[in-house]
């Protein structure tokens, strides 16, 4: 299987893109770029537990979008921004520490829109939660 990024990716490259952002002061680490997919994890800490002591659903929804945006961002063309146009999420199973780990990966890759599908685990391996999102690819314009 071919690749579908168009711009030069790694995992460096994104932990350097994602400095001093939300994902990082939620601690959001990225783990791993494959040829589809990219993953990455956020742990469930006091920044990031609701007051029931759970993982916020919020957050789940930042670490889905953060990931469906930077693949998205590197899977476009070279010039192209990408931006969001929606999101949902499924909250499956609660977690109230460790770490969740998402995995990235798109189901549409077009010239204006981009459809992601991002599953969280928790450090069993049990789903936590399934989120979609829809990137919209804009192109420069020509001044």
């Amino acid at each position: 299987m071919a690749a579908i990024w168009q711009q030069d990716i790694s995992v460096e490259r994104v932990r350097k893109s994602n400095e001093a952002t939300a994902a990082s002061h939620l601690g959001i680490e990225f783990l791993e770029v494959g040829d589809d997919y990219l993953k990455g994890r956020v742990p469930v800490d006091e920044r990031t537990r609701q007051p029931a002591g759970i993982l916020h659903g919020g957050v789940s929804v930042v670490l889905a979008e953060t990931l469906g945006s930077v693949g998205a961002a590197y899977a476009a063309p070279a010039g192209s921004r990408v931006v969001g146009l929606d999101i949902n999420a499924n909250h499956i199973r609660a977690v109230a520490n460790g770490w969740v780990t998402g995995t990235a990966r798109p189901i549409h890759v077009g010239r204006t829109t981009q459809v992601w599908q991002i599953e969280m685990t928790n450090d069993q391996g049990q789903v936590t939660c399934v989120s979609r999102l829809t990137m919209a690819v804009l192109t420069p314009q020509a001044r």
